[in-house]
Parts: structure tokens; C-alpha cells; sequence
């Protein structure tokens, strides 16, 4: 059988590559003037921008300013205070999914390609959250995805491990949430499951 390429390495990125990771953004607010006030859009926009989770300001700033479209709150304040753990439960099912993945030849080798992904985990949950905070099942740019996905051919990103990891992400968050909310939360993962498995890569 022909060996697949060799991933290549991250250490050293080319320009299209940090162009690429510049116009990779999974999150637009664009459609969300309908439901929230300006005021509270720039607060998701602000926390978007720095690559953070909303903090408890934020969040009591976008309960007064939307009170109608933030009845999930309580449950982003959960996720984000137990992302590690959900993205550790996240890798940990990759890994035993694919083991040789981080091998040699593997496509998360060498370990700083690992932790790249491991850090995507981290941010598809911020992302997610964004939208539960929000009130907004569908909350990704097609843009910020389409240089994402030129991202990950670029990088050759093993994608169903990815994949994997996301509903991984999914399951490891809804197991922690109450029972009679997982219903309402599971589109907000779905969604972004969905928009990724579409990637060619």
C-alpha cells in the first residue's frame, strides 16, 4: 500500500499558513443584531477577538442587556469552568480511538502537531459556548470555516479524528449538564459537528 504523506511539521509555518490562521475564524455575530442590542454583540465580539471564554462580567453585562436570550447562561459559566476536563475526556477518547495517531508517521506526530489539536478541542467548546451564552444554535461564519478548512489541508489535519473529538466534546459536556437540558443543548454541538465534517481535506 502507498504511505500516505508525511504530515508537516508546525514549528516552522509558511506565510499562507499564518494568513490561513488569521482568516480561520469559527464565530460570527453578524446575525445576532435581530436578538441582542450592539452593546451586547461587542462583548461576544471582545471575547471572540482575544480567543477567551466569556467571563462572569461578560456574562452578567449580556443577562442585563439581553435577558431574553440568556437563560442558558448558567450552563456556560459549566462548561467553561470545566472545559479542561471535557477537552482532556475529549483526547483521551481520540487517542484510544486512533493510538498510533501520535506515532511516528501518525498524524498528530510530532507532539507539538498533539497539541495544536488538542488546543482546536479547547477553542471548538469556547466557540460553542459563545452560542449557548447567545441563545444561537447556528453561530459559525462560512467564511472563518472555508479558510479553516484550507487550514487543515494545508497542515493535513487528521479530520476524523477531529470529528471524533467534537462529539466527544459533545458528550463529555452533555453528560455533565441536567438531564432535561441536554435536548436543548445538543444542536449547539451538532451544529458545529455538522459544519466540520463537511471539510474536505
Amino acid at each position: 500500500m502507498p504511505h500516505a504523506p508525511s504530515p508537516k511539521p508546525m514549528t516552522q509555518l509558511t506565510e499562507t499558513v499564518k494568513e490561513l490562521i488569521a482568516k480561520a475564524r469559527i464565530v460570527s455575530f453578524a446575525e445576532w443584531e435581530k436578538s441582542h442590542p450592539k452593546a451586547a454583540i461587542a462583548i461576544f465580539q471582545a471575547a471572540d477577538d482575544a480567543f477567551r471564554y466569556l467571563g462572569d462580567e461578560d456574562l452578567l453585562q449580556i443577562k442585563s442587556l439581553s435577558s431574553e436570550n440568556s437563560a442558558l447562561i448558567p450552563v456556560t459559566v459549566l462548561l467553561r469552568d470545566r472545559a479542561a476536563e471535557i477537552v482532556d475526556e475529549a483526547r483521551e477518547e481520540v487517542l484510544a480511538t486512533y493510538p498510533e495517531i501520535i506515532q511516528p508517521g501518525g498524524g498528530l506526530y510530532p507532539p507539538e502537531r498533539a497539541q495544536a489539536c488538542w488546543r482546536d478541542f479547547w477553542h471548538f467548546l469556547r466557540c460553542i459556548t459563545y452560542g449557548i451564552a447567545g441563545g444561537h444554535t447556528e453561530y459559525t461564519n462560512p467564511t472563518g470555516l472555508h479558510y479553516m478548512n484550507l487550514l487543515y489541508q494545508q497542515l493535513q489535519v487528521p479530520l476524523d479524528a477531529m470529528v471524533l473529538g467534537l462529539k466527544s466534546i459533545k458528550a463529555a459536556s452533555l453528560k455533565r449538564c441536567q438531564a432535561n437540558q441536554q435536548e436543548t443543548l445538543a444542536p449547539y454541538f451538532d451544529h458545529l459537528i455538522t459544519r466540520l465534517a463537511t471539510f474536505q481535506i
